[in-house]
């Protein structure tokens, strides 16, 4: 029992650490795109001020029982993302409640945040809100295809559905790590990666030109509070999954000794590889227009899909 508790203290600390570094990677983006046009842009801690703001607004609008529930299913699935596979491998308390098969839980999970959303967005009153949920789920099928062909294929070399197990497969050196092992699965998913966080040019739920910020049109108060932190614990629960799956995870060098500083390190590590990945989305929206709903679906139909389709073929080869 004491075991679990401090199991259960550790992975609440890993959720309040991911919602901060979350805000922290919202802050990077508004500085980085202000940037590349040519403004100085918001302060970093500026999503934590409209966190804030938001706490402190007031509402009685209601639309019925799912549009309460959307933003907690939203939160829920990132956080079970997050607490269901290890954060630092091979150390006990960056275990979380991992299991042998967690992975196909954690592609559920991953279906079922942004499902909630849906749901709770197309229950208000707000038109735009439902057209761009609709947007949002089509585009989320077709860059799942290829997501899900890259998962086949590391499921296929490792020969296990556990994330640690994927893990433990790239320890030994760099070289190891998938993005060498399995190159085709790694571009394959990167690509998928970018329709996941809705940057340019596969924003078509936020499309700011026509549907002013989607879905979160008609959320406001608390409501819009909780969609922040489900959205920033979100976003890094995905970016661990990958680094976990294609980038050799995260160690502590001597796991059994409680070394605080060497723990240190492998957390900065993560945060260092969490970043990387992320920013891969940015410079990209940075650099590229934004698709229409048809362009957007037809390409993650296509090379994607087809990288994905060459990752599973060359691994049963």
């Amino acid at each position: 029992m004491e075991t679990l508790l401090l199991q259960i203290l550790y992975t609440f600390i890993a959720i309040i650490g991911a919602n901060i570094y979350g805000m922290m990677a919202a802050g990077i983006v508004y500085v980085t795109m202000a940037r590349v046009v040519g403004r100085i842009g918001p302060p970093l801690y500026q999503p934590f001020l409209d966190w804030g703001r938001s706490m402190a607004v007031r509402t009685s609008i209601s639309h019925g029982p799912m549009f309460y529930f959307g933003p907690v299913i939203r939160a829920t699935g990132g956080i079970g993302i997050l607490v269901l596979m290890p954060i630092i491998y091979d150390w006990g308390p960056g275990s979380n409640f991992s299991f042998s098969g967690d992975l196909i839980l954690i592609l559920y999970l991953m279906f079922f945040g942004s499902l909630g959303m849906a749901l709770g967005a197309a229950t208000g009153g707000q038109p735009n809100s439902p057209i761009g949920a609709s947007r949002g789920l089509a585009q989320m099928v077709s860059f799942e295809l290829p997501f899900n062909f890259a998962i086949v294929a590391l499921i296929a070399s490792s020969n296990s559905f556990s994330v640690v197990d994927i893990v433990a497969a790239q320890q030994g050196g760099i070289m190891n790590w998938n993005v060498f092992q399995q190159p085709l699965a790694t571009l394959a998913a990167l690509i998928a990666m970018l329709g996941m966080n809705m940057y340019s040019p596969f924003n078509i739920v936020g499309a700011y030109n026509e549907i002013p910020i989607g879905p979160r049109t008609e959320y406001q108060g608390g409501y819009l509070s909780t969609l922040r932190l489900g959205a920033s614990v979100f976003v890094i629960a995905k970016m661990i999954l990958f680094i976990n799956l294609f980038f050799g995870g995260t160690t502590v060098p001597h796991p059994d000794g409680w070394n605080a500083i060497l723990v240190g390190l492998a957390i900065g590590e993560m945060a260092a590889k969490v970043l990387a990945v992320y920013m891969i989305s940015i410079f990209v929206g940075a650099v590229f227009p934004r698709f229409r709903t048809d362009q957007s679906i037809d390409f993650f139909l296509r090379w994607p899909s087809l990288i994905g389709v060459a990752a599973v073929l060359v691994v049963m080869i």
